[in-house]
């Protein structure tokens, strides 16, 4: 089992970098790259004069629609340089309200979403919606890439975030091509609690991935960090770990749009590749 259909969305050319990362992994992994160039419509209905909305609905999906068709252009002259991969791309126009709907289509079918993080000073303001529609309306996982740069061919060590809950155990699942090909596995547990039969925290975890041909060891971490994101990003780098593995929302995500989580913390200071799922 691989990652035959891969998916990317540019919204902007600065997301270039994100382009060749998803290309390199399509061709790494002999799959089909589909890229979706997304030109926005930000008309807001009710600030027009009586009659003109009509007008000012068309003029602002012409120019979406514009943008769209240039960063077309300039992603099939840039993947043009990749000889031996198989790729499309497609522009297509949305309001921001639409942005789900449509991410979540084309994610629902395909293996795995290469995006940008989606915070930061270079990110494109829609960003969050694209990551959100992709894991919520596409049921797909999300490889998010802090500087563009993907895991090492194969990840050599990855770092399992576990917190028993089944949007942790959905990632695990999606993962397992890369955590087959990986040389190490670690199995992270922040303040762990036992599981519900009595066993040892990440225990049952760690029987499933042996009998997948995974090698995985636990390790328990106290936190002392303010935050599990901290914990995590430190550990990630202290063994040196090519990728992270984490389940996605476990809370809501108005809950961390307010109050903050570790999907949301992790988003946005990630310090390494991570693979989300729920």
């Amino acid at each position: 089992m691989g990652y035959k259909s891969i998916l990317t969305i540019l919204s902007d050319q600065r997301q270039l970098p994100q382009l060749d990362a998803a290309a390199a992994l399509a061709a790494r992994e002999d799959g089909h790259l589909s890229v979706l160039c997304l030109g926005l419509d930000h008309t807001q209905v009710g600030y027009y004069f009586p009659g003109g909305t009509p007008y000012a609905f068309q003029d602002a999906i012409d120019m979406a629609m514009e943008g769209a068709e240039s960063l077309d252009a300039t992603v099939r002259q840039h993947l043009a340089r990749f000889a031996d991969l198989r790729w499309s791309s497609e522009a297509v126009v949305a309001q921001i309200g639409g942005i789900a709907n449509l991410v979540g289509m084309r994610a629902r079918f395909s293996d795995l979403t290469v995006l940008g993080r989606p915070y930061g000073e270079d990110a494109p303001g829609e960003s969050e919606a694209v990551v959100e529609a992709a894991l919520f309306e596409g049921g797909c996982p999300v490889l998010v890439l802090p500087g563009h740069d993907l895991p090492a061919d194969p990840p050599g060590k990855v770092l399992v975030a576990w917190n028993q809950s089944l949007e942790a155990l959905a990632a695990v699942r999606r993962a397992l091509p890369l955590l087959q090909a990986a040389t190490s596995v670690e199995i992270t547990l922040i303040d762990p609690r036992r599981g519900a039969d009595g066993s040892e925290p990440g225990a049952p975890l760690t029987q499933m991935l042996t009998r997948h041909g995974v090698h995985a060891d636990i390790t328990v971490l106290a936190r002392t960090a303010h935050t599990v994101s901290e914990e995590l990003n430190r550990r990630a780098i202290e063994i040196a770990a090519d990728l992270v593995v984490m389940g996605a929302y476990g809370h809501s995500r108005f809950r961390q749009a307010i109050l903050g989580g570790a999907t949301r913390n992790m988003l946005e200071k990630a310090r390494v590749p991570v693979f989300m799922a729920r």
